[in-house]
């Protein structure tokens, strides 16, 4: 048996000596010390050995089997490290060349625009309200005191989906969403304020200063005893908040179907200080938005009763603002996601 487990031995070391893998290596080994192996059939003849012979032989197993485990091992991490290396001299950093240099994501304009007048308005106790896309005829439209046949309902100024659905052409539709929903809740208490801010669609051709899809700002606030000296404060505060304490604000009288009294809102350009520049067309003053009271047909459309509450309202678009704020000339730029134009913004509010 001894001869057996020396000759078990001596095969182990030639056959290692052609093996090259690491699963050829895990083979042998199964071979030889697996339960069908010839180990194991020596290991399985000891209770027919004599005691004398049984020792010798138990500790002669024990040994090859402990020869055997080690050797493959040894192999086995040699030859994981030689893939290793190999690897790691294929894969090796040059630390001596240049490194690429990280581009950071800087807040587009519009956002900074938005951020802005949500908190102006949030700290004046103003909710903040998202626009809808989609929106029915009926919100759109009907309740605005924009009754079919009128001309801003017209296929070329709006998108229509289908008969009773459109994309939103303003973010006014908020207002009678809004107003529909203060006259259906029992507990309203006549006094409540919100900015709506959404994404508008409109039948526009695309140039420096009109695009197809822009942004809206919508401002509601309804109470019992609103005036039109609510309004003017409003505006005024907003104003002054977006474009500096210098700024003035002047009111011309105009017409909307949504409010009564209207007007168109100019504020003092803020570049000249009112002494006329490019940017103003030489006459000091720029038009922002167009305002007024909710007119009494909208409220009555929305189910309100314009004897008990009455409500101011304006509306102004976020690119203007953002256009004048930071003196872009061409809108699309602000659509475009060039780098080069929104890396002026990277340091902004810092």
């Amino acid at each position: 048996m001894i001869n057996k487990i020396n000759k078990i031995k001596q095969k182990f070391v030639t056959d290692l000596n052609k093996v090259k893998t690491i699963a050829d290596a895990e083979t042998l080994k199964k071979s030889l010390l697996g339960k069908e192996s010839e180990l194991s059939e020596i290991l399985k003849s000891l209770k027919k050995s004599d005691a004398k012979n049984k020792q010798a032989i138990g500790i002669a197993s024990h040994e090859l089997r402990e020869f055997i485990t080690t050797t493959i091992d040894e192999f086995v991490n040699r030859v994981k490290k030689a893939e290793l290396d190999k690897k790691l001299e294929s894969e090796k950093i040059d630390v001596s060349l240049t490194g690429t240099i990280a581009k950071f994501g800087t807040k587009h304009p519009l956002n900074i625009v938005v951020e802005e007048i949500t908190q102006i308005f949030t700290e004046i106790g103003f909710d903040v309200l998202n626009g809808n896309d989609v929106e029915s005829d009926e919100y759109c439209f009907q309740k605005l005191n924009l009754p079919v046949g009128h001309p801003a309902r017209d296929m070329q100024d709006t998108f229509y989906i289908d008969e009773e659905t459109v994309l939103s052409t303003h973010c006014t539709h908020m207002t009678a969403r809004v107003l529909t929903q203060m006259a259906e809740d029992k507990n309203f208490e006549g006094n409540y304020a919100c900015v709506a801010i959404g994404n508008v669609y409109r039948r526009d051709d695309d140039d420096a200063t009109h695009s197809h899809q822009f942004m809206q700002l919508d401002l509601l606030c309804i109470g019992k005893k609103i005036t039109f000296a609510n309004l003017k404060w409003v505006l005024k505060y907003m104003c002054k908040r977006l474009f500096g304490e210098e700024v003035n604000i002047r009111l011309r009288p105009s017409l909307f179907p949504f409010t009564e009294p209207s007007v168109e809102v100019d504020i003092s350009c803020f570049k000249c200080a009112g002494k006329g520049c490019s940017i103003c067309k030489y006459s000091g003053w720029i038009e922002i938005l167009g305002s007024g009271i909710i007119n009494e047909q909208v409220m009555l459309l929305n189910g309100m009763d314009p004897e008990k509450n009455t409500a101011l309202a304006f509306g102004a678009g976020i690119e203007r603002i953002a256009m004048l704020k930071f003196g872009i000339s061409n809108i699309r730029n602000l659509y475009e996601n060039n780098v080069k134009f929104l890396e002026q913004f990277k340091f902004y509010g810092e």
